[in-house]
């Protein structure tokens, strides 16, 4: 898994290098328009609780998510607008992703979750570093735009998930929570891909898909699960951009 990762970083930093010159280049706001990510329009936030352990039930189909933004959630002031609003979002899921799993770690040492086999270990060590580096990436475009870098988690669910975390009592229901945010940060980048306009953000996007959907393979076996339940990656646990708070 960690190889495959590193075999993607040339492809996703040359992506997010594109991506930056893009906005770069953006001259108003007729350009951003034409650049703009669809996402923002789409998109399901995911249902954080511990008893969900069934992302092995979800549908195979691609279909896009149906539900919209509404007006007033579009039209507040936002500090990251068109393609980096969407960066914002990647960072968001991907700070998410590492706290989690850093909450993760000390819960173990603190033997809170009972026996954490090696293996479980290093796999949240390693995917952990993994979903740094991603967020790294998304954070040099932001910054590159004169944009400030997210370092913390300016979602709306944080809540519920550092909740969920702290009344998990075992492997089990960690590797469950684990499970839904890699889930929806893999359906997330696969919805992007094929409703984007930059072709930075498809290509970066492209790269750290897959690497997600490994994380979720993972931890499906973790759960006594089939590690591919879907013949196709669904995208009905994309995130959308109204979980951003900034």
């Amino acid at each position: 898994m960690d190889e495959a990762h590193r075999e993607t970083l040339p492809a996703m930093r040359a992506g997010a290098a594109a991506l930056t010159e893009q906005v770069r280049d953006a001259d108003g706001p007729a350009d951003r328009g034409r650049r703009s990510f669809l996402l923002g329009a789409g998109g399901v936030g995911a249902a954080f609780v511990l008893a969900a352990c069934s992302s092995g039930k979800g549908s195979s189909s691609s279909s896009a998510p149906t539900d919209l933004e509404s007006p007033a959630v579009a039209a507040k002031a936002e500090t990251y607008t068109g393609d980096l609003r969407i960066v914002a979002l990647a960072v968001a899921l991907e700070n998410q992703a590492v706290g989690a799993y850093k909450a993760t770690l000390a819960a173990a040492k603190a033997g809170k979750l009972g026996t954490v086999p090696p293996a479980v270990a290093s796999f949240v060590t390693k995917a952990m570093a993994q979903h740094t580096d991603h967020a790294q990436a998304w954070n040099a475009v932001l910054t590159n735009a004169g944009k400030p870098a997210i370092t913390n988690v300016p979602l709306s669910n944080q809540a519920q998930v550092t909740a969920a975390l702290g009344k998990a009592k075992n492997v089990g229901e960690v590797a469950a929570l684990a499970l839904q945010l890699e889930d929806q940060a893999a359906e997330t980048y696969l919805f992007a891909t094929s409703n984007v306009k930059s072709q930075g953000a498809i290509e970066t996007a492209a790269t750290i898909a897959p690497v997600e959907a490994m994380h979720a393979a993972i931890l499906h076996f973790v759960l006594g699960q089939y590690p591919v339940p879907d013949s196709f990656l669904p995208v009905n646990k994309a995130a959308k951009t109204s979980l951003l708070t900034v």
